[in-house]
């Protein structure tokens, strides 16, 4: 089971960036991913997540990015994405992906494997 995350960059606030999380050694559709983030000098917070397609492939962002921030999958790329539009200063972090290892799994889930993170930077 591998993850890896990728993306990252430094944006201006306002502006956009889609983190890809791409998977190998399993099928993700069928497992709940999450999208977790840490800023310099805080705590790993989560993001995001995608159900597996045995609980409707269900969403859900914190209340932080709502609106802002949406989650997918491309089942045939084997890849969950973030989408992150209007992007601020405080979304700064380094973003990483991770998958739960239970079959039919929903959010929120019990993440046991984690890619690397992606680091995001909003600044002007």
């Amino acid at each position: 089971v591998q993850l890896q995350a990728f993306g990252g960059g430094l944006v201006q606030p306002g502006g956009s960036l889609r983190l890809s999380c791409a998977a190998s050694g399993f099928t993700s559709e069928y497992y709940a991913i999450g999208w977790f983030r840490q800023a310099p000098g805080k705590e790993r917070e989560g993001v995001s997540c995608i159900s597996g397609i045995d609980n409707d492939g269900s969403t859900y962002v914190v209340d932080s990015v709502k609106g802002r921030f949406t989650v997918s999958r491309d089942n045939a790329k084997n890849t969950v994405y973030l989408q992150m539009n209007s992007l601020k200063p405080e979304d700064t972090a380094v973003y990483y992906c991770a998958t739960d290892s239970r079959v039919g799994s929903s959010c929120p889930g019990r993440y046991e494997y984690w890619g690397q993170g992606t680091e995001v930077t909003v600044s002007s």
